[in-house]
């Protein structure tokens, strides 16, 4: 049997795909990955156990099929954006812990630039407001706090990379240095409208243009690799919601799509045309084939499944996830809880990384069901936000479904109040592996095993539509009590 390997490089763990001849995941491993807070506001990832991940899982997963290295047509990796690494080219061995996108610790520099007047320079040819969630002031942190990064840097013996990056680099015994466009436009590095790295950004950051990967389209030879026991080629890489974005086959303008992970990240595709956002939203780089890049707007929510997270190791209310779903359906309809989860400050549209998490409306009789409620309905709050901005910069969006993947998209309750609180049909896929989908299919089409553009957009199925089934009058009682929260919980 012919199988296309999928890796899907996440923010709480790695797993490998194998999807079968009809692109449906046949055998997954799975593994979680350390998450290291040294301190407030500072999230890091081992880059060495990201590496050791990957090699435990893709082995786990080929041994669960009996499957040898030349069932494998081709490799495909998605993987967590912006967290960056920067390793020395001779040892590869990484001159620090990978700092992860949730990361805050650059928020003081992203002001000085600012204040500075940097940002519509840069969102101008990046499409990204200035903040620490980019890899860009991540790169200055490192090279600037790092003994001798900045002169080994200038000296060409330092390389840098988002997590795709540096496991191409691992898995091809460091032949290829390189990323796809997606990757790129998430760094604030890139120029995604005359697609290329920019000298200015990267003089102003004080980043020399040496240690940047060369970027390539999604589906692409970005080298092959023997680690696994035999040569196989790695032809698909998309940051992971992009990748979602092209396993929801939203490739038609107008098309909208949200990801229900660790954070939420919704992406409505504009086409040709880059959106400059009136709203804070992101413009960006949706997928990029034939040298043409396809853009998006963007709205990035920080937390979304790390509140459910949160409930478990944080407070430890809850055991595992799916308890949470029948939690909300008991909890005190009398009482109205609003927990805005800004644990590393709001995303889109507020950019405020100052600002941390925060519960409003607690009564003597509020518990784990009122709590757990309150963390499945900021999804949906959060969402509604985003889709308000979407709407006001993109003159007559109206959309007219959402397309949803991701962990948080198996609980029904989650995504029937989405559906309430957007006024919007929402339609969960039967695959719901879209993040992995997305690049085995590029590396799947790419090697001739998966069929073209259309046909796979065709063969799109619906599992569950979830229909609203709220009034106006609640709906927008409900909204208003969240945008006060809200403002009480912004800095």
């Amino acid at each position: 049997m012919t199988f296309v390997l999928a890796i899907d490089q996440g923010t709480t763990s790695t797993r490998a795909i194998l999807f079968d001849k009809n692109m449906r995941p046949a055998f997954i491993s799975q593994q979680e990955l350390t998450q290291y807070y040294p301190r407030s506001g500072w999230v890091e990832h081992d880059a060495e156990e990201i590496w050791a991940s990957v090699m435990a899982t893709v082995q786990d997963v080929m041994k669960k099929a009996s499957c040898k290295p030349g069932n494998i047509a081709s490799i495909g990796i998605t993987n967590q954006r912006e967290t960056t690494v920067i390793w020395d080219q001779n040892s590869g061995i990484p001159i620090f812990k990978a700092i992860v996108w949730q990361d805050r610790r650059t928020a003081s520099y992203c002001d000085t630039l600012r204040s500075a007047g940097h940002e519509a320079m840069i969102t101008d040819k990046t499409g990204l407001l200035i903040d620490p969630y980019f890899s860009g002031t991540k790169v200055n942190w490192l090279l600037e706090n790092v003994e001798g990064a900045k002169l080994a840097a200038q000296r060409g013996e330092l390389l840098f990379g988002t997590i795709d990056s540096y496991l191409i680099w691992k898995m091809t015994n460091g032949a290829s240095h390189v990323t796809d466009a997606t990757n790129a436009a998430r760094t604030m590095m890139y120029n995604i409208v005359e697609g290329k790295w920019d000298q200015e950004i990267c003089d102003l950051l004080d980043i020399p243009m040496t240690i940047l990967p060369k970027v390539n389209d999604c589906a692409s030879n970005f080298g092959s690799t023997k680690c696994f026991g035999g040569n196989i080629p790695i032809f698909g890489v998309a940051g992971d919601q992009q990748a979602a974005t092209i396993g929801q086959a939203c490739f038609t303008p107008g098309m909208l799509k949200s990801t229900y992970g660790t954070g939420c990240f919704a992406l409505l595709n504009t086409g040709s045309t880059l959106v400059k956002s009136r709203n804070r939203l992101l413009g960006t780089i949706a997928y990029q084939f034939d040298g043409r890049p396809t853009y998006a707007l963007e709205g990035s929510i920080f937390i979304a499944g790390a509140a459910v997270q949160w409930l478990r190791d944080g407070i430890g209310i809850i055991n595992e996830a799916s308890q949470t779903e029948n939690m909300a359906a008991l909890a005190d309809v009398t009482q109205s809880l609003y927990l805005v989860p800004a644990f590393t400050g709001l995303g889109a549209p507020y950019w405020d990384s100052e600002c941390r998490g925060s519960i409003f409306g607690l009564t003597r009789n509020s518990g784990p069901n009122e709590i757990s409620k309150a963390a499945l309905q900021s999804v949906g709050y959060q969402t509604r936000d985003l889709l308000l901005a979407m709407q006001g910069d993109v003159s007559g969006t109206n959309t007219a479904v959402l397309r949803v993947d991701g962990g948080m998209t198996a609980s029904n309750y989650t995504m029937q109040f989405l559906a309430d609180i957007l006024d919007v049909p929402v339609d969960r896929p039967e695959v719901l592996e879209t993040t992995a989908l997305g690049v085995a299919w590029l590396a799947g089409s790419k090697s001739g095993v998966y069929p073209n553009q259309d046909t796979f957009a065709k063969k799109w199925a619906l599992e569950r539509r979830f229909e609203t089934q709220m009034s106006g009058r609640e709906r927008d009682t409900l909204y208003d009590g969240w945008r006060d929260a809200v403002q009480r919980t912004l800095s």
